[in-house]
């Protein structure tokens, strides 16, 4: 295998397995990157936007819609992205892009606002703050588990159970990425099962109103983007954007044609045939064709005669000599016989 070859079969692999690239994805994703930059650029001191007991300790409320896009290092964002892609794909898919960056704020700001009354309560002092998009991704993922009909699912060739799935995948971000707190993630899964028992569907965005607002900017100015899929809220349009329909080439498949049967005006002929396939039982009962003065030339047996030399034998016939079957007759063989006249 050459070199090319193998990066060809690594890129299929990727492609394979990495998740379609969806416009409300990429709206977070660019959010936070442009986050990241500005405070780098500027030098904000760490934890400026962050969660915690100083969201009602000193009235930080715009923290809770900017921790989930605030990211303290590179290797935190890079690996926060990826296990957004990976685990709320399906939740944007499932009820479109306008709905899922209105669940995107719903599912942050609520996990933000218990995480900072559950940090203020504590009475040892010891306050850690939370960021991030991990968060969100796990309340992602308990909201998936409570509407799917799986009983099992399947990660790395482990089966679990469904509901065992975010706890699952709790432990895995909590021990790869960095600067993940463990009581916040804890409290997302918890959110996410919350609004999957339709506790907080007083707050959810309807349908119909999500159709309205696509259409609106600066979601019509997403819809427009090239490289991302925007997924309709309604239905129809969204089944239809997630699953086009095929209209294979003229024969791409194997057909079967078969004869109308208006195409045959005679009597005689309809019941010599059924649906345009010769009728064998009438073929049985057709008298026997008049055998050929001439035993070695070419001829063709229709019925039940008998022919000699090179012929091709129709219906239910034998054929002796060198012949082609082309329907329900017998094979042949290579005797070379004459026919008393």
């Amino acid at each position: 295998m050459t070199r090319n070859e193998h990066f060809k079969m690594i890129f299929q692999v990727f492609k394979d397995v990495a998740p379609v690239l969806t416009s409300g994805i990429l709206t977070v994703v660019l959010v936070s990157c442009v986050l990241f930059g500005i405070q780098t650029y500027f030098n904000f001191t760490q934890g400026v936007f962050s969660v915690g007991a100083t969201v009602f300790q000193y009235g930080h409320l715009h923290r809770l819609l900017a921790y989930p896009f605030y990211h303290k290092t590179l290797a935190q964002l890079i690996l926060n992205i990826i296990v957004l892609a990976f685990l709320s794909g399906s939740v944007e898919k499932g009820v479109g892009t306008v709905r899922f960056l209105f669940l995107f704020f719903l599912l942050s700001t609520t996990t933000g606002l218990f995480y900072s009354f559950v940090d203020l309560m504590q009475v040892d002092g010891n306050h850690s703050h939370a960021e991030g998009l991990v968060p969100v991704a796990l309340a992602c993922v308990a909201l998936t588990t409570m509407h799917t009909r799986m009983t099992k699912g399947f990660l790395c060739g482990v089966s679990f159970p469904t509901m065992a799935l975010p706890w699952v995948f709790l432990i895995i971000t909590t021990a790869l990425v960095p600067h993940s707190v463990l009581p916040c993630n804890v409290i997302a899964i918890l959110v996410g099962v919350m609004y999957g028992k339709g506790w907080l569907s007083l707050m959810d965005l309807s349908e119909a109103r999500a159709g309205i607002l696509e259409k609106m900017m600066p979601f019509r100015f997403l819809r427009s983007i090239s490289g991302a899929m925007f997924v309709p809220a309604s239905t129809e349009e969204r089944r239809k954007t997630l699953l086009p329909q095929i209209n294979p080439t003229p024969g791409s498949y194997p057909v079967q044609a078969y004869a109308p049967l208006s195409s045959i005006n005679s009597a005689d002929t309809m019941g010599k045939f059924y649906e345009g396939w010769p009728n064998s039982i009438n073929a049985l009962s057709s008298p026997t064709p008049p055998i050929s003065p001439h035993p070695h030339g070419h001829s063709s047996a229709h019925g039940f005669g008998l022919t000699h030399g090179h012929g091709s034998a129709h219906g239910l016939g034998l054929s002796h000599g060198h012949c082609s079957e082309q329907s329900f007759g017998h094979s042949c063989n290579h005797n070379h016989s004459h026919v008393q006249l």
